[in-house]
Parts: structure tokens; sequence; C-alpha cells
């Protein structure tokens, strides 16, 4: 019986990938079997290196290897603690004291320690304004230039010391890395060279162990955890394109949990009698950029640079029917910067957000200078060239996938009212490549339908207008001096209320400049088995921030 259900399921595999196929039916990988207790996993991931320095398409691979200080999931559960057991912060406000876990060990059974921490942000640190600062991955810089002093106390005691008030040292997500792998690493190579190969060396409950890019990445228990070893024999965490073999997955149990499900996907899993599915609001944006640069990178026409067009652009796009059709109710509309999980700086911008109408933005688009000269059904910019834009997208690693009825209507809307539309569709790594800044060859793009998923802290949700993150975070190009002035005194306050209006200043301005319009702000959709492993989350089956569950999960 058990050789018939591999048979099956590789088979299956075999015929949703395509060309992977002569891997998968020659891969042990994708065996699956509860008495090997080997945990599978599946989501659209794209990782490209285990360097947390270099990218950040592998933070989902790695988070399970390396733990932050603090972070999102400690903030929100006492049972999810990171490097650091406990966290304080002096009536200075800039004085903060991390306790790290006692006797904690790194992964080849050395200790870890303060001085691991403070190594990993003053590596960082020191590299600010240097020409290989490192500036592109999960672990960067930006944060950095608000702190005085990073100190590691004695073992169990670092101390960072920053020069004005800011929730940045609990707030962010650098990973801890050990230094005695990375004190000899120039920054050059930490930014792309240096791929940080497996087995890695880490804190986290499991360590990667092999690396297949475009295929999956392989764990193994972690020895040292501080918590005791997890009671699994590993895991595998499948990389994929699409949700389909997502589904497929678990439903012929080559899958033990999956994520990044389409909405027909998860209602079809939620019948199925051994499968639990969760839903759950996120930090992830859906959103529509414009390509607003000039010069080198910049679209086919100007009129994406005036924000006149892009508001009118906005009143084409309705948001209510991409949330019921396209997403079939498992999403929010878009509205700002801000999406309604992180509920402390939400707000519905009531007053100024923009109504589906192309009656309204057809005369805005008039109003703008941009009519239909020759009436050919086809607006000219203000040059005399007729529109044709080109809307590249794609699913970026480890976000959720967008519905392609979402870009159809989105280019439908827009030849309505005389702007058409090509779409490209494009894998992780192109996309990437052509939303990168244009001084390293991004651009020449036109529209841009993507995602953003970071933090509930303020800094990462005012990221895609952050001029220093041109090319990263932010993919439309767009800077403000106005608006880095509000998230620069953002990054230095930890009053709750001032910092409320300093984002609502924020959100307000961007959002009337519009170089992005928010589709929507989707639903987690995932799934489990019941059969192999118990421990899963209720609230989240998964957790989005960090390696919960899999340090507690037990082999039924």
């Amino acid at each position: 019986m058990n050789n018939w259900l591999l048979t099956r399921r590789t088979v299956a595999k075999a015929m949703l990938l395509g060309s992977a196929a002569p891997w998968i039916m020659n891969s042990k990988a994708f065996a699956s079997s509860c008495s090997d207790h080997i945990v599978r996993v599946g989501g659209i991931f794209a990782p490209d290196t285990m360097n947390p320095f270099a990218s950040w398409s592998s933070i989902w691979t790695i988070s399970m290897t390396y733990d932050v200080l603090v972070g999102v999931d400690a903030q929100r559960h006492d049972d999810r603690k990171g490097f650091a057991k406990e966290w304080s912060v002096a009536d200075d406000k800039l004085t903060w004291t991390f306790k790290i876990w006692p006797g904690m060990k790194w992964s080849d059974g050395r200790p870890a320690t303060a001085s691991d921490a403070a190594f990993t942000y003053n590596y960082l640190r020191d590299s600010i304004g240097k020409a290989d600062e490192l500036n592109l991955g999960v672990n960067n810089t930006d944060g950095l230039q608000n702190v005085e002093s990073i100190t590691a106390l004695d073992d169990e005691t670092l101390q960072i010391v920053t020069k004005a008030p800011t929730p940045w040292p609990a707030d962010h997500h650098t990973m801890i890395v050990p230094q005695h792998i990375w004190k000899d690493v120039n920054y050059a190579d930490a930014r792309g060279a240096f791929r940080n190969e497996p087995p890695l060396v880490g804190t986290g409950p499991m360590i990667v162990s092999e690396f297949q890019q475009g295929q999956f990445a392989r764990f193994d228990p972690n020895p040292y955890f501080r918590t005791g070893q997890p009671a699994t024999a590993g895991m595998i965490m499948h990389f994929f394109d699409t949700a389909d073999p997502i589904a497929q997955g678990l439903k012929s149990g080559s899958l033990d949990y999956g994520m990044s499900l389409t909405a027909a996907q998860w209602t079809d899993l939620s019948k199925n009698p051994d499968i639990v599915v969760g839903e759950s609001r996120v930090e992830q944006r859906n959103y529509l950029a414009f390509n607003t640069a000039s010069g080198n990178g910049a679209g086919s026409t100007k009129a994406l640079q005036d924000p006149a067009f892009r508001d009118a652009i906005g009143y084409a796009i309705d948001q209510k029917a991409i949330v019921d059709r396209a997403f079939r109710g498992h999403a929010d509309p878009g509205i700002g910067l801000v999406m309604p999980v992180a509920a402390d700086y939400y707000s519905d911008l009531s007053d100024i957000r923009r109504r589906f109408d192309p009656a309204e933005a057809a005369r805005r688009l008039d109003a703008a200078g941009y009519r239909d000269l020759d009436g050919d059904g086809v607006r000219e910019d203000k040059e005399g060239k007729s529109f044709q834009l080109e809307l590249i997208t794609g699913t970026s690693s480890g976000s959720l996938e967008m519905p392609l009825a979402a870009i159809q209507f989105i280019a439908g809307w827009l030849g309505q009212i005389g702007i058409p539309v090509t779409v490209t569709q494009l894998e992780s790594g192109a996309l990437n490549a052509r939303t990168a800044a244009p001084a390293k060859g991004g651009g020449g793009w036109d529209l841009l339908v993507d995602s953003s998923w970071r933090s509930p802290a303020a800094f990462d949700l005012l990221a895609l207008g952050n001029s220093k993150l041109v090319g990263t975070s932010n993919t439309s190009y767009w800077t403000n001096e106005k608006f880095d002035a509000l998230l620069s005194e953002v990054n230095v306050t930890v009053d709750l209320k001032k910092s409320q209006g300093l984002v609502d200043q924020a959100v307000r301005l961007i959002y009337i400049e519009a170089p992005y319009i928010m589709l929507c702000y989707p639903f987690v959709l995932e799934a489990r088995r019941k059969d192999c492993f118990s421990g899963w989350g209720t609230q989240d089956i998964m957790s989005m921030w960090g390696f919960f569950p899999f340090d507690r999960l037990k082999p039924v």
C-alpha cells in the first residue's frame, strides 16, 4: 500500500511541475510517510541564497535557522521568544537591555552569546556609508543610523543605546548570525558572493542542511535548541511557483502543510476530512505601482511621473471587485499604505479616499491633458504619443499569489478609459531584476502589480515610500523629501499617539501623490494534514514571523 501511495504522489507531482518531473521522479524529497517523522511544507518561495545580508528572498527558509533578537512574534506571543529571553528600556527611552538565553548554543555546539548579537549589529553598522554598505537583504542597515552604541556587557546581556527614542531595537527583524562564521566575510562578499552554503549554523530549531535552488531546502533538528531538540526528524521546505502543486500535495499526503493557497483551493481543501484549513489577516499589501523614474530606468511616457495622471488611474480601479471576484472575499479592499491588521496605524482615509468611477477617471485624465485627440479610443500623452503601457507582474518569493483575474481586471479597466496595457508575467528572480533600482539595471517598465509584506512597525509600514529603499521595498522609485522627513521623525518616536499622527501624515501624502494604488490586503489561506504531526497552531497554523510551530511539533 505504501509503495502505491508513493507512486501516486510522485506521478502527480511530475504532471504538475512539468520540467521538474525528472528530478521529482528520482528524489526522495517528495516521498511522504508518517513513519519517517519528517515534516514537509510547501509555499511560493524562491530563495536564491542562504545569505541574510544579500537577499530578502530567503527569509522564510532561514527564519527556521536564525533567531531575531525580539521581533514581531515575541511581542505577540509569550511562548515565541527569539535570541533574547527578556528585554527592557530605561526611563531615558534610549538605553535598551536584552537578556540572552543563558547557556544557549549554536547548532555546532559553540556558545551563543550577547557578543554574537553585538557582532551582527556592529557588522552592519560599520558598513554604513561604504561602497559595499549592507543594505540589500533581510539583514540591512536601515534603522542603525539612529543607534549610538551596541555592546555586549557580558555573555547574557546586550545593551543598545540609541541617539533618540525609537522602538527599532525591539521591532526590527535582523537575524543574529554567529561571529565565528561571519567575522572573516568582507562586505563585498556579504553582499552576494558569499552564499552561506549549508549546513548553516544557527540557534533556531531547524537547521538548513541542504539547499537546492528552485527545488527545496532540507532541515535537520537542532540538537542544541534552547528548549530541547525538536521531536521531529527534520523538515523539507518545497519551493513552488504557483499554488496548484501545494493543494495537490496536501490532498495526496506528500505535504503536511501548505500556504499561499488560492480561494478555490482553500474551499476545496476545507471539505477534506483529513485536512484543517486556516485563514488570517497579515501584513501583505498588493498594489499597482507606477514607474516614476526619470532618466535611466524611466517608463515609456512621462505621464507616469505626473501625480495627476496617477491619481486619475486610481479612480479606474475597483478594489471591491478585486476582493469579491478575484479573491472570493478572502482579502480586504486596498486603501492606503497601512493594512487593517496594523490596527494602531490603520485609517480608511474616508475624507480623501478615491471611489471606483471610470467616468471620473476619464474626466480627470482629460483635465490633466491626457486626451484622445484622434478619436481612435486611445489617449495620447503630452508629447502626442499614444499610450501603450507595459504592466509587469509575478509572485515574489514568500508572497501570497495574486490571482490572474485581478491582473485581467486592471488591464480591462485601463483599456476602457483609453489606456491600453500589455501584461508581462515574470518569475520571481526576473521580477526582482526588472524592479531593481535603475542604477543597478532595473526599470524600463511602466506599471507593476506586486506585493509587500513587512512588519507592522511604523518604519516598515512606510517602507514603500522610503527613498533609501528604492529598488528593494520602494518599487515605484518615488522619492519625496517631506515623506522622508516624516519617516525620519517616525524612526525616533516612541510615543504611540505622536507616531500615529506622523504615520497618518505620511500615508496621506503618498496617497495623494499616488505612486502606488493599493489593490487589496490578502488573507493567508493555509492548510495542514491531521495524520502525521500534532502541535500546530490554532490562531495561525504556522507563524508568518518566525519558526513556530516547528520547534514543538510531535509525530502522531
